[in-house]
Parts: structure tokens; sequence; C-alpha cells
């Protein structure tokens, strides 16, 4: 027996998108698969390590997580979504100009939870950016330097 789709309409990067979907496809999965966004990555698919962290509705959360059904009518930001109008965010800025990715596989996850850990906090500590850091697993660089490119990216998001 064939599963029945589902159509889900929803915002990705501010541009409306829809798809015709089985109820039990992930959300890392719609955008990866169906909507070519592969700049979100899977890791683990049990929610432990935040490569696939995006954005829903401005809050991070785990897209291995969650169906792409629960994501109808909601805003989606992607990695990919980030800049604005050829401009890096200042936290892709911050990974750039203070080497904040090894291997880059974490690095979508990390910014994008670097995004939340500053929209709730505009001037952290480095034990509350690595508190904030803790649902990203990231094998390569100690995490110094992602440290520093969220601190780089909170004093230019402060002015």
């Amino acid at each position: 027996m064939a599963a029945t789709k589902t159509v889900v309409s929803l915002k990705v990067n501010g541009v409306e998108r829809t798809a015709e979907v089985e109820p039990r496809l992930l959300l890392v999965h719609l955008l990866r698969d169906v909507l070519g966004l592969t700049g979100t990555h899977i890791g683990c698919d049990t929610s432990q390590c935040g490569v696939c962290t995006v954005l829903i509705d401005g809050r991070a959360v785990k897209s291995c997580t969650v169906l792409a059904v629960q994501a109808d009518g909601h805003e989606i930001t992607t990695v990919e979504g980030l800049a604005q109008e050829g401009q890096l965010h200042p936290v892709q800025e911050g990974f750039w100009e203070k080497h904040g990715l090894q291997c880059g596989y974490c690095t979508p996850g990390a910014m994008m939870t670097a995004v939340e850990i500053l929209r709730q906090n505009p001037n952290p500590t480095d034990e509350e950016i690595r508190e904030g850091l803790e649902g990203v697993i990231c094998r390569c660089t100690g995490y110094e330097n992602i440290v520093r490119a969220v601190k780089y990216a909170a004093e230019r998001m402060r002015g």
C-alpha cells in the first residue's frame, strides 16, 4: 500500500515553496532531496550531532527531528539563507575571519546555532557560547575558533 502524500507549503529562505511529501519525510530530507538545499548536512540522524540545524520561525531546531509536515506554514532559514543581498551574515563572516571551520561538516549547524545564541544573548561570554554550542559536535576544531567566530559576529551585530 502506497503512503498517502501531503502537500506542505512553507517559506524557505524567504521564498514560498510547496511540495508533495510522504507524512514520514523528515524536514532535513525535504530541504536536501526535494528542494536541493544541500547546505543543511545530515550527520547522525538521531539528533545528537546538530549538523542539520536550521531556523524554524527564527529558532534553531535540528531538522532531523522535525517531520516536513510539521514545518507546513512555517518559515525556514537554512545556511544558504543567511547571506542577504550578496553580503555575508556576521556569523558567516566570523567563521571566515576567525577560521571557525576545518573540515566544514559541522559548520552549517554551528552557524545556525550561533545565530540562535546571538538572538538570545547579543553579548555572550565564551562560556555561554560553549554552552550554546553543546548540541553541535565538531571533531576538528576543538571549538576555540568557533567561539572566536561567534564573539566576532556578536561584536559586528552590536555595531
